[in-house]
């Protein structure tokens, strides 16, 4: 008898001891509507963010925890819009398989199975990934929905930047960084926090940190884009930049953009018209709808109640 009482007090104690050390190892961080976010969420986005950008793992800890927490809110924000908008919103097999390759190539994957595996030796788990990936493309979606209509294109204009000859063309494997300034004198001051990161810790820490377009997360990678996918002030900016170089601000709807050259290619190719314009045409398209993006992320922000605890 006294021996089963020993056995339930060392029960009681472990279960009490086990409860203290999970309330100190996952708080609850922040709050957003009925949404909340624990410091183990925050621990999960680290890794994450990590392993899809290598190049930041030399950083500081607690500078990629702050990272991590603001991607994390970003998220969840995304996620209670969507599902505000969609009743059960599913994605086409395809066009996530699609999704899916564009992330492990970025990282020098070449198939899924290998991003299975570099997951599981990162502590990550897929179905996790695969449901964030499922966010940002459903908020890539939803602003296609609401502001397709809204989007411009002068056929014309982008047709006169496409040369129907034998020719080099020149394509740039690029890197991002989108943002904004509250008035102009802040510019200047901006950009220097922005080379400095960058000098100091990478680019691609630097666009987790600084940038807002939805490519932040993949440290501001872009695919391969031809010079006559880029209108005449990037081509400016970029003309004459070598690897890993990045321009000064550049003027952009919705803010300023700085872009990185991580590599150059050219191809001597005879131009397909139609092939090239439909290119630029989605690229356009694209660029317009990221801006509209971000407005209506900032939007839908500030419209939520956050509470950071």
């Amino acid at each position: 008898m006294v021996k089963n009482k020993f056995l339930t007090f060392l029960t009681l104690i472990f279960f009490f001891f086990n409860t203290s050390l999970n309330s100190q190892e996952n708080k609850i961080l922040v709050k957003i509507e009925n949404q909340i976010i624990t410091s183990l969420d925050v621990n999960n986005e680290y890794k994450y963010l990590v392993a899809l950008n290598p190049s930041i793992k030399n950083s500081k800890k607690e500078d990629i925890i702050k990272l991590s927490k603001r991607s994390i809110i970003q998220e969840k924000i995304k996620k209670i819009e969507i599902e505000k908008n969609f009743n059960d919103p599913k994605l086409p097999k395809e066009y996530f398989e699609q999704i899916l390759q564009n992330v492990y190539l970025r990282i020098g994957l070449t198939n899924l199975d290998d991003f299975k595996k570099y997951l599981i030796n990162n502590n990550i788990n897929y179905e996790n990934v695969k449901n964030k990936l499922e966010i940002e493309a459903l908020w890539n979606e939803l602003i296609l929905i609401k502001f397709s209509k809204k989007v411009k294109i002068n056929e014309e204009k982008l047709r006169d930047r496409i040369k129907n000859n034998n020719n080099f063309l020149k394509s740039y494997l690029l890197s991002e960084i989108s943002f904004e300034v509250s008035n102009l004198k802040e510019l200047d001051n901006k950009f220097q926090e922005i080379s400095n990161a960058i000098s100091d810790k990478g680019f691609d820490f630097a666009a987790l940190k600084y940038s807002i377009s939805p490519t932040s997360n993949l440290g501001g990678k872009l695919d391969w884009i031809n010079e006559n996918s880029l209108n005449k002030s990037i081509r400016s900016a970029i003309n004459g930049l070598k690897i890993n170089d990045f321009t000064k601000p550049i003027s952009v709807p919705g803010g300023f953009l700085i872009l990185q050259v991580n590599d150059i290619k050219n191809t001597k190719i005879k131009i397909d018209i139609e092939k090239e314009f439909k290119k630029l045409v989605n690229y356009e398209k694209n660029n317009q709808l990221n801006q509209y993006s971000k407005i209506y992320f900032n939007k839908v922000k500030k419209d939520l109640e956050i509470s950071e605890l």
